[in-house]
């Protein structure tokens, strides 16, 4: 890496008083030789750093000065300066330290003297009165105790006044912080020297040389009596939960550590802490002191955290690690783990959780030490089986998936200090069969791989005792632990333990192995699983697993990178033939490229010769996979040596990618491009240094890398060719038309370059420099990019613009610059929301370019104008200004306007843009250092009265109680005149009435469209609202609404910019900032009334931004009445909420709109270092309004109380600090749900719904369940101990309402909610007799639950009886519910209670088989006994149950059986044939209505479930039987035929899927051993069944089956079976593909593709015949590919010509005619160009097909290569040309492919046309537009492969008419286009964007076009065209 400079040391000088001044003159020597002298020069001088060099010499001279026994007055002035200088000097300060080491080595002579002067200084120090300065008194203090012999003496000296000063100023600074309650600022000050006081103290009594006696320990001693003192204020303060708990914390080992100095005997102090931490202190047995000192401690109810503490100073503070603690030591130890396992529980505050996590920690790091020299007693009391050591394991488990990574860390600890006090007591045992140690691993590895806490646990046992017995249990752990590393949060565990295990593995082979085979066996365990996740895993699993993975192993064993190499090196070769590279290749570039980066290559060209050839880098670079080309970028331009030089090869590949990999739609994989491209830049900058440097000197020394074998001035000049190269292209992929993600990609690689090649001054030598290669057009292309409608490509290129040493002036004259700031004022208002932002960019551009109008500034005051030589942070400020006071113009007259007439303002000039601007034009100034502060004054206070204005013009629509409906939307005239009439009769009075009453209509408000029409014909002339170009505007809802809720958007952001930005007034007598106190009071008032009143969501979410600014900023603002300002807020908006009712203008619909905002805002600015003291109050209030209530007036604050919960619940800012009330909030929402009043139950919902989020983390996958958003029972429980009781007595109410036999549905809506939460917990391994709470008492409710009427609350209560029952207790409880069924016997039959058992069988029976230990006996025996108690009830499925439900869940519990069971052991017959269960199963099939049919035809309930369940059974029946007779006809109690002749589409449509799966996997060759004979003869009945398929998605599957079939098996069969010859079956297909739907269409084009393509091979001769159905065939191709069609349309004729890809497209004897082939080329490359990725990577397989041929593969380079769409698109047109000369077609074609370059479909006139008429009437409504697909490189292609076939052929192609016309054509658009671009405005590129660079396109079109028919006509010799021929395109 390259050397960098350190920052210079900051060091503040130190001064003296003007006496000690004069004293050191007076005794300074002539000769400036003494020691006065000395320090006399060292103050006067006033650099900190050069003052340390004069300190230094203090000793030395010292140590020269004759000592005659009596101490010179001159060296006893100057050390009791010295003092004063030592105790003047901060902390922090680098010269105290100085000169405490420096005094340090005084002579001893000196020695008395200087303890003399220090002692009088520190007593000086200690007699201060102020309280703010005791601060540096305690600092003083502390510094003399830290390694300062003269500073540690004279504290003993004064040691008493000391302690005095101590004890003093903890209560003075304690009474002090509570006077300033409130005021966050002064508090945290005064908190923080508390802390430092305390921390002084302890320090004080470990060093102080006085404490190691006993002589002071008597009552009447000062010392002692300060001593108690200070314990007694230690006490206090550790009881006193106002204070920080950092307070807390030191002070409980401050007491412990008095508590041990002031005891006498030492012995006893163990025996009395144990007392005072189990609460059980005689007080006749204790000394006097303690009493009167710690008595409060000695009480039963000492706060928990003061206890905690308590432990805490226990473990830190006592002498552990003696070796000798002797019995009560011990005892003491056991008595602390006591307390802590009892404080675990309650203790839920989060840094109270951190406490004790770490006083865990703490607490077994002791045990350790202690165990080493215990008695036996403690070590039996210690073992893993013991109950400390269960304790201590539970914690861990409950604990290591918290939320807080801290606490997981400490859990980690935990768990291996436990292993090692387990392996201390063992006393030299066998580690790996230690019972204990087989169990925890045992335990640990059958939990899921989902829990974070798994991987930290094994490494440790790993740790401790290796690897070997893991990988005997289990040898694909490794591969399993890499399939999980697709889940992001579980990749930093997973990588973490695999590096411990391979390191504990190989190190145990070395050890175990004498020669060098272990290598074979650590790779195989280790780098093979590696190697397939890298060849065939997703991409995410891929990305973590290069990230996390290969690095820790490849540092580890970097020998094993020649091992990679060679295995996908191979496997590369080996999969050739088959194009099919993807995954070998991807991985070799991902290990080359870790392999790189981290330093295991030794050079760049021993890559490219040894490892990888130049071939597979360019496929890299170009491949299909994202993933692939990033990491071969990545090996290009990564390096562990940041000075390596960039080779020649790795330039030229580095411009080859570029060519083709901007233009990615992925923002992952651009920011990896451009950071790795960043990366090269940076070592060719290093490097280029390097290089000057070897210039300069002509050093000889033989360079490390060949390319420096050359001379370094040829490098640089490489280095600078290159550059400027990258930098032209980047320049021209931002032409017109270029897609957002080329753009993006340009300007941010461009921008790197200006960061990493700055404009230096002065003679540094650079490589490259920017602004050198930039000229006017483009300076004008990089402002073009304003235009975009994204707003990062503006942000880019103004940064751009910025960074680059050229100037605005430089390029364009004044007229240009003036008619950009016009052109910037008209965009600022138009309606057109992004035409404001670029209008924002436009002016600051011209703002700091200084390139403003001239005629701006003549009405500017002569002390305002800057002169040519003012900096420029002056002249920006001028500017701005001026630009702002020009916006503020114009919007005053825009808000008079609005004011008047509200559609007019929307209409025409809406006020949103010039808000907008201000506001950006000020986020760029700083604001805290205004030079026009006067000019600026008015300017910020009419700005402020301005946005008033505007919001109070706009406020009435957003504050209406549906600003969305105003008017209808409809376009006619008289729309306007409705919106008038509305708009004034709206008023913000809306109530919440619709709480007691439904709002009744008056007579007068009843209807009559005859007033409607009188009222229209007052308001006509107002409705014909005129634009600015004098037409007619229809004014909508919509731009009435955009108008009003975007101006409140900006004003909100406006008033936030203004309050964080500029500086405001610290108190309101002073003028030191622009904004005054009142001003801030007004906007806290404006942010109110319109969060709490605003119903438009997008209005109150910005008010809301602007006021988390506000509140941010009131916070931190030393203002004391600015500070209290949101809790003045807080507690009113909580008033107001508390005695809201229905007439209370408070929103209670819409979530209740803003007020959640409002106070989200207030608490999050809560500084969270504190006692989060509102968040505590608030919570607290809220939740008593959210709980159920019987007055019904109390029902909106109760609706309020809801929605703001669930929004602070939402809030990740209050983090942890909110957990404390989740179970509060859960019991709020779940009594909520029971309330009768709508509006309630639905905001308990939401707020329930926020709490599941909260708890169970936010789900990330589509299954309801998923594995990463559960808990288990016993973590849950413990975070959330409230809930126990509550759930278990919530859920006995349910049930018991379930079982009251009153046959009426239950209507206990609370149900869903608890099994809702029930069931996101699950069972672990580690839950055993010692968990503390039991989950047994829920399970009786739960299935008594099941009992519900409901069928939804039956399935839940299924889902979540599945945790609470232990794997090992499944089977016992599935048998007893069996049991509990009715026999058929039975009278009463409650169906819901049979459904409710059944559903709870069969999720218990699939959660036991989905267990991953299913191949033991144990669960084979389990099983058959369950399978015996089934056939008890096998009534149930059949037609003795009347129930269809009831059946159809027994079916699936058969159906489940089977598919466990079906599996014939080694040696006995299967357990289903030996129970005789197929034969009852074929007996329930055969008597089913599957086979009898039913009687009826009316639906019964449960039928579509029923059939469902009995096809599947059926199917299982036959896939069985056909599997035992050998594929040909069984005993199967039911055939296909009847299975797809069924009446009922749920049975044929389960019944084609099974065969759809069957000949897909034999098409695919999936299949072993293909298909049975009785699938082949199946295509009869397909057939005929395809021709009166009336469900739509059971035709799609019979078209699917027959697609999948070999067109030889049934195509001869159509006309017999279905009356249909091959050609009219054939119509008959392609008809289905013209009319039907898109799933439907796209099967059967493919269908009839295959069709097509097999009737043309059979039937050569006969090709002729079918040249109708070809023309057919070739339209539907051509439409299927058109943009409008779906995915799924596009997607198969991708594939379709894919198919027929050597057919019609390559065939070296064309099929089609060429105007046919040419349209199916067309077809390619549309498809090339789709926006839909998965569209264009389909095509681009089309290509890879096409040079894949025997007669296109010389074509290119990259034939048999998966290659990205981008590349594919160039290589298909250079394909095809190769094809038209193979041909001779060239001719023929080549006026069809100018065609295409001209872009024949293009209307010249619409060009200048807008091209959304009506897109102010629908300003959200746009066309479909592809953002991927770039017009003017088809373009460049097309020309670039057209030069070059012209060039290999004939300059002299036939001129036929179609080029003649083609020459007019060209010639007559030239001469139109220059007329439109001269009826363009100034500007145009701004003002008329889209028809600018739509006429920009068709001139590039124009001239690419124009030069080739030069080229034709040799008119011009050599054409130039965008690019040379490139050699990719070479034979």
């Amino acid at each position: 890496m390259g050397v960098k400079k350190k920052r210079g040391m900051q060091v503040a000088a130190f001064s003296i008083p003007h006496q000690d001044f004069e004293t050191l003159r007076s005794f300074a020597d002539a000769e400036g030789k003494n020691l006065a002298s000395l320090l006399l020069q060292c103050v006067q001088l006033t650099d900190g750093v050069s003052q340390i060099h004069y300190v230094k010499q203090v000793v030395p001279l010292l140590e020269k000065v004759d000592k005659n026994g009596v101490c010179d007055p001159t060296i006893q002035a100057c050390l009791d300066i010295l003092a004063g200088i030592y105790f003047s000097l901060s902390l922090k300060n680098p010269l105290k330290k100085v000169l405490a080491s420096s005094l340090n080595g005084l002579p001893e002579f000196f020695l008395m003297e200087a303890i003399h002067s220090f002692t009088n200084h520190l007593q000086e120090e200690l007699n201060t009165a102020d309280l703010y300065s005791y601060r540096k008194v305690i600092d003083n203090i502390s510094s003399c105790m830290e390694n300062f012999n003269l500073g540690r003496a004279s504290v003993n000296n004064l040691l008493k006044n000391v302690l005095h000063f101590l004890q003093k100023s903890l209560i003075d600074i304690l009474e002090e912080s509570r006077k300033f309650a409130g005021n966050h600022i002064v508090q945290t000050q005064l908190m923080n020297d508390l802390l430092v006081g305390i921390r002084v103290s302890m320090v004080l009594v470990q060093k102080v040389q006085t404490f190691q006696g006993n002589l002071w320990k008597t009552s009447s001693s000062l010392i002692w009596q300060s001593m108690c003192g200070l314990l007694s204020i230690f006490t206090k303060f550790l009881c006193d939960d106002d204070l920080l708990q950092t307070i807390q914390s030191t002070s409980g080992l401050a007491v412990i550590l008095f508590i041990k100095t002031m005891l006498h005997p030492a012995e006893k102090i163990s025996e009395l802490i144990s007392c005072l931490l189990l609460h059980s202190v005689d007080y006749t047995c204790v000394p006097e002191w303690f009493t009167s000192s710690c008595g409060n401690l000695c009480s039963a109810h000492i706060p928990r955290p003061a206890l905690l503490f308590l432990c805490q100073g226990t473990l830190a503070m006592l002498d552990w690690q003696d070796g000798n603690v002797g019995f009560s030591g011990e005892t003491l130890l056991l008595d602390t783990i006591h307390v802590l396992f009892t404080l675990s529980s309650p203790i839920k505050e989060a840094t109270l959780e951190m406490f004790l996590s770490r006083i865990l920690a703490s607490w077994t790091n002791t045990a350790i030490h202690v165990l080493e020299s215990s008695s036996p007693n403690l070590k039996d009391r210690l073992k893993g089986n013991s109950n400390i050591v269960e304790g201590l394991l539970e914690y861990v488990y409950t604990h290591w998936e918290h939320p807080l990574d801290a606490l997981r860390h400490q859990t980690k600890i935990i768990f291996r200090n436990i292993l090692q006090m387990h392996q201390l007591t063992m006393e030299g045992a066998d580690l790996v069969a230690d019972p204990f140690f087989l169990e925890l691993t045992k335990n640990l590895l059958r939990l899921e791989w989902q829990i974070k806490g798994k991987y930290a646990c094994l490494g440790c046992l790993v740790e401790c005792i290796g690897i070997e017995h893991i990988l005997a249990t289990d040898k694909t752990i490794p591969s399993q632990i890499l399939e999980v590393m697709g889940d992001q949060s579980l990749v930093p565990y997973a990588s973490d333990l695999l590096e411990t295990m391979f390191k504990n593995h190989k190190s145990h082979l070395k050890s175990q192995t004498v020669n060098s085979t272990w290598i074979d066996q650590w790779h195989e365990t280790w780098v093979s699983p590696l190697l397939h996740i890298l060849c065939e895993g997703n991409l995410d699993q891929k990305s973590y697993v290069i990230d996390y993975y290969l690095p820790k192993l490849l540092n580890y064993s970097p020998e094993s990178l020649r091992y990679m190499v060679k295995i996908l090196q191979t496997s590369i070769d080996a999969k050739t033939e088959s194009g099919d590279s993807r995954g070998a290749l991807g991985a070799l570039m991902a290990c080359l490229r870790t392999a790189r980066a981290h330093g295991h290559l030794q050079s760049a060209p021993d890559v490219w010769e040894n490892l990888v050839s130049s071939a597979r880098i360019k496929q890299g670079l170009i491949h299909q996979h994202c993933q692939v080309r990033i990491d071969t970028l990545g090996l290009l331009c990564e390096s562990n040596r940041s000075t390596e030089i960039v080779s020649t090869e790795e330039m030229q590949w580095i411009q080859f990618f570029l060519t083709y990999n901007l233009n990615s739609q992925s923002p992952g994989v651009r920011q990896q491009i451009c950071s790795l491209l960043k990366k090269l830049f940076c070592r060719i900058q290093e490097s280029s240094q390097v290089l000057y440097k070897l210039e300069q000197s002509k050093s000889k020394l033989e360079p490390e890398n060949a390319l420096t074998k050359e001379q370094p001035s040829v490098s640089l000049q490489q280095y600078k060719d290159f550059m400027s190269s990258i930098c032209s292209s980047l320049f021209e992929a931002l032409f017109p038309g270029s897609s957002y993600p080329t753009r993006f990609s340009a300007l941010t690689i461009l921008g790197s370059i200006a960061d990493v090649f700055p404009v230096l001054e002065g003679h540094t030598q650079t490589v490259y420099q920017l602004s050198h290669d930039i000229d006017v057009s483009r300076f004008q292309t990089l402002m073009e990019c304003f235009t975009s409608t994204f707003e990062e490509v503006k942000t880019l290129a103004f940064d751009l613009l910025m960074k680059l040493s050229v100037r605005a002036v430089q390029f364009q004259d004044s007229e240009k610059l003036q008619s950009l700031f016009q052109a910037a004022l008209e965009l600022s208002t138009s309606t057109k929301p992004y035409d404001c932002v670029t209008a924002s960019y436009l002016l600051n551009f011209l703002i700091w370019q200084d390139a403003l109008p001239a005629s701006m500034f003549a009405s500017l005051p002569q002390q305002v104008t800057c002169k040519a030589g003012d900096k420029s942070e002056a002249v920006v400020e001028r500017n701005t200004l001026m630009v702002i006071k020009c916006l503020m113009e114009n919007l005053e007259e825009e808000v008079c306007q609005a004011e008047n007439c509200l559609l007019q303002a929307a209409a025409v000039s809406p006020m949103y843009g010039r808000v907008h601007c201000v506001t950006g034009a000020l986020q760029r100034l700083p604001l805290n250092s205004l030079q026009l502060v006067s000019e600026w004054r008015p300017v910020v206070e009419k700005l402020l009265l301005l946005s008033y204005r505007l919001s109070a013009a706009v406020s009435p629509v957003i504050q209406s109680s549906s600003p969305e409906g105003l008017t209808p939307m409809d376009t006619d005239s008289e729309s306007g005149s409705r919106l008038q009439v509305i708009l004034n009769e709206i008023q913000p009075r809306d109530t919440n009435d619709f709480f007691n009453q439904t709002k009744i209509l008056n007579e007068c408000d009843s209807f009559d469209l005859e007033d409607l029409k009188a009222t229209i014909s007052n308001f006509e002339s107002s409705a014909e609202i005129k634009g600015k170009e004098g037409k007619t505007c229809d004014v909508t809802a919509q731009m009435v609404l955009v108008c009003c809720w975007r101006s409140m958007k900006e004003v909100a952001l406006l008033l936030g910019t203004l309050c964080q930005l500029l500086p405001m007034q610290s108190v309101p007598e002073l003028s030191d900032g622009l904004l005054t106190v009142d001003q801030v009071k007004e906007m806290g008032n404006y942010f109110k009334q319109h969060l709490l009143q605003s119903r438009h969501r997008g209005a109150f979410e910005l008010a809301y931004t602007g006021f988390v600014k506000l509140t941010e900023i009131l916070n931190r603002c030393p203002n004391v009445s600015l500070q209290k300002l949101p809790e003045q807020w807080l507690w009113s908006v909580l008033e107001e909420i508390k005695n809201s009712d229905p007439s209370s203008k408070l929103c209670a619909t819409r979530r209740s709109a803003g007020i959640p905002f409002y106070i989200q805002a207030l608490l999050a600015s809560e500084p969270k270092k504190g006692k989060m003291d509102l968040l505590k109050i608030t919570m607290k209030e809220l939740l008593s309004l959210a709980g159920p209530t019987e007055d019904s007036w109390s029902t909106v604050p109760q609706v309020h109380a809801l929605n703001i919960l669930r929004a602070l619940f939402r809030d990740t800012r209050l983090g942890e600090n909110i957990i404390p009330y989740v179970a509060d909030g859960a019991k709020a929402a779940i009594l909520g749900f029971t309330s009768p009043v709508w509006a309630v139950r639905n905001s308990s919902t939401l707020l329930f719904s926020s709490l599941i989020t909260r708890i169970f983390g936010v789900k990330r996958r589509k299954d309801e369940l998923s594995k990463t958003n559960r808990m288990t029972g016993r973590e849950f429980f413990s975070r959330f101990p409230e809930l126990y009781p509550f759930l278990l007595k919530q859920l006995e109410a349910v049930a018991n309402s379930v079982d009251c036999d009153t046959r009426e549905p239950d209507r206990h809506p609370s149900m869903f909610l608890l099994l809702l939460v029930l069931e996101r917990l699950y069972p672990s391994p580690m839950d055993g007799s010692s968990s503390a709470v039991s989950m047994a008492p829920f399970v009786p409710s739960i299935m008594r639950c099941g009992h519900s009427s409901i069928y939804r609350s039956r399935e839940m209560a299924a889902r979540a009886l599945v945790p609470f029952v232990m794997r090992d207790q499944i089977p016992n409880t599935i048998r007893a519910l069996l049991a509990t069924l009715p026999n058929n016997t039975d009278q009463r039959l409650y169906q819901n209670h049979i459904h409710g058992t059944l559903l709870q069988v069969f999720h218990l029976l699939q959660a036991y088989t989905d267990s991953r230990h299913r191949t033991n006996a144990d669960f084979l025996q389990e099983l058959t006994d369950i399978t015996a108690c089934t056939k008890a009830k096998l009534w149930l499925a059949k037609r003795q149950n009347p129930c269809l439900v009831t059946r159809a869940v027994y079916i699936d519990i058969l159906f489940l059986l089977t598919y466990c069971l079906d599996r014939p052991p080694k040696v006995n017959q299967p357990v289903l044939k030996s129970l005789g269960f197929w034969e009852e199963i074929k007996g329930i099939i055969s008597s089913s209505e599957l086979i009898t049919g039913f009687p009826c035809t009316i639906k019964v309930p449960g039928l579509p479930q029923y059939l469902e369940s009995l096809t599947k059974l059926a199917l299982s029946a036959v896939w069985a039987g056909l599997a035992e007779a050998g594929g040909q006809t069984n005993d199967a109690p039911i055939t296909f035929s009847q299975l797809l002749n069924s009446s009922f589409s749920e049975v044929r449509l389960l019944t084609l899927d099974a065969l759809l799966e069957r000949f897909s996997c034999a098409a695919s060759a999936l299949g072993e051993k293909g298909l049975p004979p009785l699938l082949c003869s199946m295509a009869e009945e397909l057939l005929l069944l395809a021709m009166k398929e009336p469900h739509p998605e059971c035709f799609c599957k019979i078209l699917k089956i027959l697609y999948h079939m070999d067109p030889r098996e049934w195509l001869p069969q159509t006309e017999r079976c279905v009356h249909l010859t091959p050609k009219e079956f054939l119509i008959w297909t392609m008809e289905i593909a013209s009319n039907d739907r898109s799933e439907i269409q796209g099967v059967s084009l493919r269908l009839a593709s295959r069709v097509i393509a097999y009737q043309l091979q059979t039937h050569e001769e006969n090709k002729d015949l079918l040249a109708p159905e070809l023309k057919q065939w070739i339209q539907l191709v051509v439409l299927s590919c058109e943009d409008p069609l779906p995915t799924e349309s596009r997607l198969a004729a991708a594939e379709v010509l894919t198919s027929t890809t050597p057919l019609f497209l390559t065939n070296p004897q064309p099929i089609l005619e060429l105007q046919d082939t040419l349209a199916l080329w067309r077809c390619v490359l549309t498809l090339l160009q789709s926006e839909e990725q998965a569209v264009r990577d389909t095509a681009t397989e089309t290509i890879t097909t096409a040079m894949s041929q025997k007669n296109t593969y010389q074509s290119t380079e990259f034939a048999f290569c998966q290659v990205d769409a981008s590349i594919a698109l160039a290589l298909a047109l250079a394909v095809l040309c190769d094809l038209l000369q193979q041909w001779d077609q060239l001719a023929c074609g080549l006026p069809i492919l100018l065609g295409w370059l001209l872009g024949e479909d293009n209307d010249l006139a619409s060009c200048v046309e807008s091209p959304h008429q009506e897109e102010d009437d629908y300003l959200f409504e746009k066309a479909e537009v592809n953002f991927w697909a770039e017009t003017l490189t088809f373009v460049k292609y097309l020309n670039r492969s057209l030069f070059h076939v012209l060039c290999k052929s004939c300059r002299h192609p036939p001129h036929s008419e179609r080029l003649h016309h083609l020459r007019k054509r060209v010639s007559e658009q030239r001469q139109c286009l220059s007329q439109l671009f001269r009826e363009l405005p100034p500007a145009a590129e701004f003002l008329k964007t889209v028809e600018y660079t739509r006429l920009r396109i068709q001139e590039e079109r124009t001239l690419a076009g124009l030069k080739l028919l030069a080229f034709l006509e040799e008119k011009e010799g050599e054409a130039s065209l965008f690019s040379k021929p490139s050699t990719l395109l070479q034979n």
